[in-house]
């Protein structure tokens, strides 16, 4: 009963920006990124307006810029994204937070909305758990939509609770720095809304 566990949000929390439209831009280049967003404009107002939900407006992007991607060529990108770009977005609090845990024994897991695609990389090379976002494929490509639920909101303690049994922890540590982290949140023994700001 001594051990403890400690979840993380990626984006906003370990991250200065969103991962998923600054993969978009690497991915796509700006042109193509800020199009895209005009297009998508009047699905982005909707969510913003709480009128459809995340995920809708999630998969709507998702769709126009990756549907029919080749998911080897995907992840070749992913990878590529988390070694040149990713580095410069981490927050350096959020990391010397995460190596302290380590350092004491804490099991440290990412708890993402973002697709676990452009994380893994990273994750696997800091030794980090990891569950996000899936993306569906379909005779090895990416169709644009996600495989189950969106990794948000109450879907991230509902992961949380299919891997862990949160009982045979002492202490359970929870970052995050939205809404859509709070639920998470609240499951924690010890938890920090944007502590690393």
């Amino acid at each position: 009963m001594n051990k403890s566990i400690a979840f993380f949000d990626f984006d906003g929390t370990i991250t200065t920006k969103d991962t998923l439209l600054e993969f978009i831009k690497f991915y796509r280049g700006e042109f193509n990124f800020y199009l895209g967003f005009l297009i998508y404009a009047p699905f982005l107002v909707a969510y913003k307006l709480g009128l459809i939900p995340n995920w809708v407006a999630k998969q709507k992007v998702l769709q126009f810029f990756f549907k029919g991607e080749s998911i080897a060529q995907f992840q070749q990108r992913c990878e590529g994204f988390a070694a040149q770009k990713l580095p410069a977005l981490l927050r350096p609090k959020a990391l010397a937070e995460i190596k302290k845990l380590q350092a004491a024994g804490s099991t440290v897991v990412i708890v993402s909305a973002s697709a676990e695609n452009w994380i893994r990389p990273w994750a696997a090379q800091n030794n980090l758990g990891l569950m996000g976002t899936r993306l569906a494929t379909k005779e090895g490509k990416i169709t644009g939509k996600i495989d189950g639920q969106n990794c948000h909101g109450d879907e991230k303690v509902c992961r949380i609770k299919e891997k862990f049994d949160l009982a045979e922890y002492k202490e359970i540590y929870c970052y995050g720095d939205t809404s859509g982290d709070k639920p998470m949140l609240a499951i924690g023994t010890k938890s920090f809304y944007k502590p690393f700001r």
